[in-house]
């Protein structure tokens, strides 16, 4: 499978031959997978004081001739603190037990719960494979609503002087010219969240834009952080979120000529 390789200005420079890891089957079932693994890492654990609902004080024996016990008063065997007496007799409420008020939790979530899933590796490598093969496939990127009416061709392979570029607008030129235009102009839309999350610091939604993959550290990754939506990845950092946002594959994705290189010589993901 050959693609071109393109200059800053949108021209052709020469072609290439894609390394294997672009012709694996999609399998959106295993890039799902791999993406709720990354995602379950982030998640902090939370749970109940262990003696939440349990500090009322005293409760309530149930045996026969117990001091304060509740036996043959003819009330139910509930546990029960008392708030008044006189003599032997005993003013009791429900305590305690999750049916009371105030009382404890019937199942509650227990902060020592494991909350991280699991993927094998030789399945993540493999989600990894399926979603680089995705970037390939126009029908998955336009389901994506990405807008590439002006792209020649998918994925989009660059020279190597776009990772040299260290300014933003020097940025924008050039993905201007590879006829990402619309693509700039739908990402920088964003809408207010509904319901809560508008007042827990993350008040707005905004879109996902292209991902450039990049062979080795290079000032591109500073000067796209302006661009919103717009990600920078060195190739061997790839994983199946970043191709992928939302577990849907077909991610508008950007290799540079090194990173193809990279690809191909360490044989990554295989």
């Amino acid at each position: 499978m050959k693609t071109d390789i393109l200059t800053l200005e949108g021209k052709k420079q020469t072609t290439i031959d894609l390394p294997m890891q672009f012709s694996e089957i999609v399998r959106p079932d295993l890039i799902k997978k791999a993406v709720l693994a990354l995602q379950s890492r982030r998640y902090q654990p939370y749970g109940a004081d262990p003696r939440a609902g349990t500090k009322q004080g005293e409760a309530t024996p149930k045996r026969r001739r117990k001091y304060r016990t509740t036996y043959g008063f003819g009330v139910s065997r509930i546990k029960r603190k008392a708030l008044w007496r006189r003599g032997m007799r005993f003013g009791w409420v429900g305590a305690f037990v999750a049916n009371a008020v105030g009382g404890r939790k019937a199942f509650p979530p227990k902060a020592e719960k494991i909350l991280e899933k699991k993927i094998n590796k030789k399945e993540n490598r493999r989600a990894i494979r399926s979603a680089i093969a995705a970037t390939t496939s126009k029908d998955l990127v336009e389901l994506r609503n990405h807008q590439i009416s002006e792209v020649k061709a998918l994925p989009i392979i660059v020279e190597d002087k776009l990772q040299d570029l260290v300014k933003t607008k020097d940025v924008q030129v050039a993905l201007v010219n590879l006829g990402l235009k619309s693509e700039l102009e739908r990402v920088k839309q964003k809408k207010v969240r509904a319901g809560r999350g508008t007042t827990r610091g993350r008040k707005y939604i905004t879109k996902k834009g292209p991902l450039i993959v990049v062979g080795k550290k290079c000032p591109l990754i500073k000067a796209i952080k302006n661009i919103p939506g717009s990600d920078v990845a060195e190739v061997q950092n790839l994983n199946a979120e970043l191709l992928a946002p939302g577990a849907q594959p077909g991610r508008l994705t950007i290799f540079t000529k090194s990173a193809l290189e990279k690809l191909q010589k360490e044989e990554l993901f295989k």
